[in-house]
């Protein structure tokens, strides 16, 4: 064999060995790549996401990764002490999902904020209700009366929804989901209303003579027995139930759908009725 032809022969086998450790660094596609993920979280790697939440009561989040564990999921609650930024640190990507929120705050947050964040999916619905350290029910409420409600548009609008149904103020239909106190046609009470942070009105309930609570913010707060409570089950309920949210880019991932398909089994009913003893009430 002639040395040109031996020269060939050993460039043509070069080349080859190049394009194919080429081939072998680069995934064909992104499926590819997700097949790869799927057998990382097989073989034992475990993926762990955090999610924003308010308060410090994990158990539900602890009964729920029980399950998760399963699949090789962890859930790391992050606690946040208000309703603005749980969703800012979810845009941001400081968190990975945010469970806190019912569907009509969501989105009107997300459209006041331009934010790109989507819902995949309910969780329940915690009624609002109207408490007190001073009075055991509507008919002590008296003349001249300090209501607390929520300052934000949504859940302030809630409260005096949910005063016009306890028959203490009329309001004059205008606005029939986001009223505010300029909408009270009739206060024959003369209540006077004091507008604070909704997760503050608990910690203030000494010093008004009743207040419109979440009935998760009254159950972090060891607040339990009511005077007046929505109807769970009222025409507008749904847009008081509450979501789980991600990033939109995010919400058609593996790894979020088998959340909401472990979220959304009778164990989680179960733990939500035996953890928050009626203060939530599940929604799927």
């Amino acid at each position: 064999m002639n040395k040109k032809k031996l020269l060939s022969i050993i460039l043509t086998g070069v080349l080859a060995l190049g394009v194919s450790a080429c081939g072998a660094g680069k995934p064909a596609s992104n499926e590819a790549s997700n097949t790869t993920q799927t057998e990382k979280t097989d073989s034992g790697e475990k993926t762990v996401l955090k999610i924003g939440v308010n308060g410090t009561d994990f158990r539900l989040w602890d009964n729920i990764n029980e399950r998760l564990a399963e699949y090789n999921i962890e859930l790391e609650p992050v606690s946040f002490s208000d309703y603005i930024k749980p969703n800012l640190a979810l845009a941001d990507g400081e968190i990975d999902l945010n469970a806190f929120q019912h569907e009509l705050y969501f989105e009107n947050f997300i459209k006041e904020h331009s934010l790109d964040l989507s819902s995949i999916g309910y969780t329940f619905i915690a009624p609002l209700g109207l408490y007190s350290n001073k009075i055991k029910s509507l008919d002590e409420v008296k003349d001249g009366a300090t209501v607390a409600i929520p300052n934000d548009a949504t859940n302030g609008g809630r409260a005096l929804l949910l005063l016009e149904s306890a028959g203490l103020i009329t309001l004059d239909g205008t606005d029939k989901v986001t009223p505010t106190t300029k909408n009270i046609a009739e206060n024959p009470k003369k209540l006077e209303f004091v507008s604070m942070e909704s997760v503050q009105i608990p910690r203030s309930l000494a010093d008004v003579d009743f207040a419109a609570i979440n009935g998760g913010a009254a159950t972090d707060a060891g607040i339990y027995d009511y005077i007046y409570r929505e109807d769970p089950e009222q025409e507008n309920a749904q847009q008081y139930f509450n979501v789980i949210a991600v990033r939109t880019e995010d919400k058609d991932k593996e790894v979020f759908k088998k959340i909401m398909e472990v979220y959304h089994t009778d164990e989680t009913k179960k733990a939500i009725e035996e953890i928050y003893s009626g203060a939530y009430i599940p929604v799927w």
